[in-house]
């Protein structure tokens, strides 16, 4: 399909692939959309309506929520819990499930999300962004449970993220490829910008918080050494999803490992490796713990963290050895 036609007008082509499909997931992806529409202009003008700085409350992980993190997820609650698509969503800012109110109709998907990924750089400017997860529900009955949340990344039927940066962008996966979009603010449309996104199997970035170099353990620092030695470039700005976005495009390797100050990891399993890791396998990356495919593990928490190694396939090989004692 060529460069420049519409999110919608892409999705419906993709839709028509499958004869029995109802169009529940399509108009989902839309609103999905409509929400980054709705960041993307708040996001270009948080300094001049008040949507930066902090809330004066902490979430569920014990951090101070931005203001601009609190009106992120009411917005795509507020588009999405009246459309009949969604059974109940998960947020990164919310301790349990948000059920559908009872007055809208309820749906067969479950959205996992992280509204505001990075949201503590928007007050220099850095690009930050949201990431979604979507899995058909388990359950039956008019509220969501918790099993219908708790399931492995493999079995995710869309994951993306939207960028807000110097262009707003959206980039999502069902499976069958990675696709991006770029927001024409002229026109308020996602026009496609990058179809069937391919990693490089190798590629020269290394992404890693280096402040945390004295909680490392020898696996790590001897990863980092070698990388170094290799003449890899450091390239890091603490928002995840610019950070692998940028090695998505390019190539590399993102580690947020885990060290001896986060034995069980820092991000959260649902919220961030997970559709992250879709969408990396689909563009012929990879995502592991260091030990595990990250795609394979059981949730058991809606809030779990995990270790996350993720990127081109060549790269994250190397990681792997040294988990096992091998040089890079």
């Amino acid at each position: 399909m060529g460069l420049g036609v519409t999110l919608t007008r892409f999705l419906i082509e993709q839709q028509r692939a499958y004869p029995s499909a109802t169009g529940d997931f399509t108009t989902l992806l839309v609103d999905i959309a409509t929400a980054a529409k709705v960041l993307s202009r708040e996001v270009n003008k948080a300094g001049l309506i008040d949507l930066l700085g902090y809330q004066g409350r902490e979430n569920i992980h014990g951090e101070q929520v931005q203001k601009l993190d609190h009106f992120a997820n009411e917005t795509f609650i507020n588009i999405l819990n009246h459309t009949g698509h969604l059974v109940g969503i998960a947020s990164e800012e919310m301790d349990g499930i948000y059920q559908i109110p009872d007055r809208y109709p309820t749906g067969k998907y479950t959205l996992l999300m992280d509204p505001l990924d990075g949201s503590s750089n928007i007050d220099v400017n850095i690009s930050i962004g949201s990431i979604f997860s979507i899995h058909r529900r388990r359950s039956a009955g008019r509220e969501a449970l918790m099993e219908d949340f708790l399931q492995p990344g493999e079995r995710q039927v869309c994951a993306g993220y939207i960028i807000y940066g110097s262009s707003t962008m959206l980039v999502y996966s069902t499976g069958t490829g990675v696709h991006g979009f770029t927001l024409d603010p002229g026109i308020g449309e996602f026009l496609l910008s990058n179809e069937n996104i391919l990693t490089p199997n190798k590629g020269t970035i290394y992404s890693i918080n280096e402040g945390n170099t004295l909680h490392w353990t020898s696996e790590i620092s001897s990863y980092i050494e070698g990388v170094k030695k290799m003449g890899m470039t450091a390239r890091y700005v603490g928002s995840l999803v610019a950070d692998f976005h940028r090695n998505l495009l390019k190539g590399g390797i993102f580690l947020y490992p885990a060290d001896r100050k986060n034995p069980e990891g820092k991000l959260r399993l649902l919220y961030e490796a997970a559709p992250l890791a879709f969408i990396c396998e689909q563009a012929g990356g990879r995502a592991t713990t260091g030990h595990e495919p990250v795609l394979k593990i059981q949730p058991k928490s809606l809030h779990q963290r995990i270790p996350l190694v993720i990127g081109s396939a060549d790269n994250v090989a190397e990681m792997e050895a040294c988990y096992r004692g091998a040089d890079v």
